[in-house]
């Protein structure tokens, strides 16, 4: 019996953006390609995943089981609330969610972003253009983009950040070549690693590269091809 395909409205365009440690810039890089391409009415969102002790519902400590509060999703509904999910919402995104769960629970929180989804593409015959800052989601979709940020004056590289940087499409580096220390601060990278990739610089206060807009548009511009 031949294949019967899904329906375009069934896939999305899935961008993700991360990066190898916090505070280098992942949410405002998320919010200017929202303001940049403010056409593509975009879905954006966060995912995070707590450590032991750390309930996903509440965001904070609790006493819950390991198997318990697990996942949570919620929708933004204020843009001024100042959290990440909100900063989305401010920079021009139609939707905006925040994904929570256990370490090492994210692909039981895989059909929460899969059911809000449905939902936000309900009437939209050509899928929806999603963006999300993440970097554990590439252990279980392949996006039509990823977007890693890189800070060189930055010591900390998460090991789970390491390990996705040869899925990277594009690299953008937070501070320029000429600025990096005479000391590496990283932990050698592998041998090659930009071979094949975009590599923009954005350092503080410069306009978001124009060669990563268009590599973003190309996507916009393409069959939405990812399911979730």
């Amino acid at each position: 019996m031949p294949r019967v395909e899904p329906r375009t409205s069934d896939r999305c365009r899935l961008i993700v953006v991360g990066g190898h440690t916090r505070s280098i810039g992942k949410t405002a890089l998320v919010c200017e390609l929202i303001r940049a391409l403010p056409e593509a009415g975009w879905v954006a969102g966060k995912i995070t995943q707590y450590g032991h002790g750390v309930c996903a519902a509440k965001g904070r400590g609790c006493a819950c089981a390991p198997d318990e509060h697990t996942r949570a999703l919620d929708w933004e509904s204020d843009a001024c609330s100042g959290t990440d999910s909100s900063r989305f919402l401010e920079a021009g995104a139609r939707r905006s969610f925040w994904l929570r769960t256990k370490q090492g629970y994210l692909a039981e929180g895989l059909p929460l972003l899969r059911d809000a989804l449905a939902k936000a593409r309900a009437g939209a015959d050509e899928g929806l253009n999603v963006i999300v800052e993440s970097n554990s989601l590439l252990q279980l979709v392949k996006p039509a983009l990823y977007v890693t940020v890189l800070d060189q004056l930055r010591e900390d590289f998460k090991e789970s950040a390491r390990r996705m940087l040869d899925r990277a499409d594009v690299l953008v580096f937070r501070r320029r070549r000429e600025d990096r220390p005479a000391e590496p601060r990283w932990p050698p990278l592998p041998q090659g690693l930009a071979r094949g990739k975009l590599c923009v610089v954005e350092g503080p206060g410069d306009p978001l590269p124009e060669p990563l807009i268009e590599r973003v548009r190309a996507v916009l511009a393409a069959r939405p091809a990812v399911r979730l």
